[in-house]
């Protein structure tokens, strides 16, 4: 029992897809907004300015710091299930108000409200599901949570096609009417989602990790024994009671102790390079991607459904791959094989190519970052930091996440504007090499360790 192969693993994954929503809802609320641009641009008149471009796309992310900030100190506090439930009512409140405004602030104010939602359930999604997952099979079950996020990004992408294509039955032109309401309907179709997981947010049980370490063993041993048996119970409270962590006191000076230090840069600079590595300009910026390649409207919403088939499937091989192969393995794929992409990339931009082989390659990097950045990043984050501390750790790392995702949404008009698109996939290409770097010489492995035996390897 105590290595998880004989886990409850039908009501492991009902509790794990539960709080795998919150990522399914990132996923969509993320990417709604690439293929609702071309509607709302011209509804609010943003064609003529690049900077206000960006800050329609990159809005979201100043909620995404707001919330990641927060949700690690007050999960800490009051609990994972707790703020689970608070970001599937932003979700719901973001995706209404959104889609129902005529007012440009207003339409900011609540993708704001969204991005508050992504900043808790990135943040809490994965602690709650590696706080429930026998060591086996974490990095399995912790990267259902991106799974759900590619979902969500599919469905989206989806959404948006069909939408579009119906408020388009000339294709290629935008009349008034789809200007005045395919943009609010894609945003609107998230409410269905959203309100399923509000529901059933209420239905899963608190982590029993964090009951554990909140002097809650009984309830903690009833979720575990539920999970495992009450051999597996009674084993993992014994090895929580004997973590270092479990008697410090909780606060974010623990956080600059040398020995926690270590492992929160480690975090902080892998969550910057995720966002770094460029990928998800892709799925904001399609559009302008697309287009550049020599592909006109309709082209680009069905190439962008591609992108997102792309990437469901590649997700599936990082769930198949991560506890066989290693964390670090599949870094090493990711860095590696998107500064290679990047260079041909940028090359092809360079000179001028179009049509599919700009498509083929754009799929090359969705699958290269869907098997090892995008899933592996997130699994790395929910492991690596003590329990105790493991929601403001992740909220520090998370926060510089979203930090450098509104870096990266906001600056990238302009650079495309003065770098055109082969430098700025070249600059992207650069970051990637230099990922790779980091990662060869700083990141330990952890497939198939406990969480306390990781927290005793790296906090020493």
């Amino acid at each position: 029992m105590r290595n998880g192969n004989t886990h409850s693993k039908g009501y492991l994954l009902l509790i794990t897809l539960v709080s795998a929503m919150g990522g399914l809802l990132f996923g969509y609320d993320w990417v709604v907004i690439g293929g609702a641009k071309i509607f709302y641009e011209p509804f609010f008149g943003l064609e003529g300015s690049a900077a206000m471009r960006g800050w329609a796309m990159s809005s979201a992310l100043i909620g995404c710091l707001v919330g990641a900030l927060l949700a690690g100190a007050w999960s800490d506090r009051y609990g994972r299930k707790k703020m689970l439930i608070i970001a599937s009512a932003l979700f719901t409140i973001s995706a209404y108000g959104t889609g129902v405004v005529d007012n440009f602030s207003w339409f900011i104010i609540y993708r704001i409200i969204g991005g508050f939602g992504i900043g808790i359930a990135s943040n809490i999604s994965p602690i709650y599901i590696a706080e429930v997952s026998p060591a086996s099979v974490r990095g399995r079950f912790v990267s259902l949570n991106q799974l759900t996020i590619v979902i969500g990004i599919l469905a989206a992408q989806l959404a948006n096609w069909q939408i579009g294509d119906y408020f388009m039955p000339d294709k290629d032109v935008l009349s008034p009417h789809s200007i005045d309401w395919a943009w609010r309907w894609m945003f609107w179709a998230e409410l269905i989602p959203a309100g399923l997981f509000f529901i059933l947010s209420f239905v899963i049980p608190e982590s029993p990790r964090w009951l554990a370490i909140n002097s809650k063993q009984d309830a903690a041993r009833k979720i575990f024994a539920r999970i495992g048996g009450q051999t597996y119970a009674d084993a993992e409270l014994k090895e929580i009671a004997l973590s270092p962590q479990t008697q410090e006191k909780n606060n974010w000076k623990a956080l600059l102790q040398p020995n926690v230090r270590k492992v929160l840069i480690i975090g902080i600079v892998l969550s910057v390079f995720q966002q770094w590595c460029g990928i998800n300009v892709i799925f904001n910026y399609a559009h302008e991607i697309f287009s550049a390649a020599g592909y006109a409207v309709s082209d680009v919403l069905m190439n962008i459904v591609v992108t997102g088939v792309t990437n469901l499937i590649f997700t599936f091989v990082a769930i198949y791959t991560v506890d066989r192969w290693g964390r670090r393995a599949l870094m090493y794929v990711g860095s590696i094989g998107l500064a290679g992409i990047y260079a041909i990339l940028g090359a092809c931009y360079f000179f001028e190519v179009s049509g599919w082989p700009m498509l083929l390659l754009v799929v090359m990097a969705i699958a290269c970052y869907a098997m090892s950045l995008a899933p592996v990043v997130w699994v790395v984050l929910s492991e690596i930091f003590p329990t105790r501390i493991r929601g403001a750790a992740v909220a520090v790392s998370t926060f510089f996440l979203w930090l450098a995702s509104f870096v990266l949404t906001y600056t990238f008009p302009l650079l495309n504007e003065y770098l055109n698109a082969s430098g700025t996939f070249w600059v992207y290409g650069a970051i990637c090499f230099a990922g790779f770097l980091f990662i060869r010489s700083q990141l330990p492995e952890t497939k198939g360790k406990s969480l306390e035996e990781i927290e005793k390897e790296l906090i020493k």
